[in-house]
């Protein structure tokens, strides 16, 4: 194996690396969740996890998918899902971060992580992050005017065993307006808090810093404890207050566009 295309990540009929939802949507918002998917390759095994860890948070950001989903049928807006867990690669951080591809996941062990060859790290980062961001780039690209970004992910309720009373985090990179103004908006119905469980200083927004920092564009990243989305009716109740928040928080920016 010589080079990144030698090393295939992803089957033929795998399908696209990120997932492009209601494509046509109307709202000048783009809607991103990089940690939806569970799916690990067949080329990677299972990456050596234990069974009971198959499906833990460390594995995909829990509820985050059908979260993202209902809000980009709530807001009219397209939406990039990822296809792969965030074990094979984190779509949320650079190449040169070293939990890109984790060989340990707050208490998980990933031990197919363990060593990796510069020929697998590069196989990765070109098949699987660089075929991810290309594909949001297109989809900011295609909207006729700049619309605000929005990433959606979920977070665990204990977190070294300690546990979180924050329900609602609203976090931001370089451009607080969003974030701030949700807030603002926000009553009693969850914990609302800005920059927790998480803030920029931990490096979660790599996606915000790439694409819309860069692009001057208005940004949040919402993450919601993953218990408050066990069942559908948990997501659809999250998912109309989340809409209220942005569609309040938005307001002021529509009326003056």
């Amino acid at each position: 194996m010589s080079g990144s295309t030698a090393y295939q990540i992803l089957a033929p009929d795998h399908g696209p690396v990120a997932e492009v939802i209601n494509p046509g949507g109307q709202a000048p918002l783009c809607l991103v969740c990089e940690h939806a998917s569970a799916v690990i390759p067949a080329s990677l095994g299972t990456l050596e996890l234990a069974p009971e860890h198959r499906h833990a948070h460390a594995v995909w950001d829990i509820g985050a998918e059908a979260l993202a989903r209902e809000l980009s049928t709530r807001l009219d807006a397209p939406l990039v899902l990822a296809t792969v867990s965030r074990l094979v690669y984190d779509l949320n951080r650079p190449p040169e971060a070293p939990d890109a591809m984790p060989h340990q996941s707050g208490e998980i062990p990933v031990p197919g992580n363990r060593d990796l060859s510069e020929v697998e790290k590069t196989a990765r980062t070109v098949q699987v992050y660089d075929r991810f961001h290309q594909t949001l780039s297109d989809v900011l690209d295609g909207f006729q005017t700049p619309p605000t970004l929005v990433t959606i992910h979920s977070f665990a309720p204990v977190w070294h065993g300690t546990p979180r009373s924050t329900q609602l985090g609203l976090l931001h990179d370089a451009d607080a307006s969003l974030a701030e103004a949700m807030l603002n908006a926000a009553d009693d119905t969850l914990v609302t808090r800005l920059n927790e469980p998480y803030s920029a200083s931990d490096g979660v927004t790599h996606t915000l810093a790439r694409h819309a920092t860069a692009r001057s564009l208005t940004n949040v990243m919402i993450e919601v404890r993953n218990d408050l989305l066990s069942e559908g009716s948990d997501v659809d109740r999250i998912a109309a207050y989340l809409t209220h928040l942005l569609n309040t928080a938005l307001a002021p920016k529509a009326a003056t566009a």
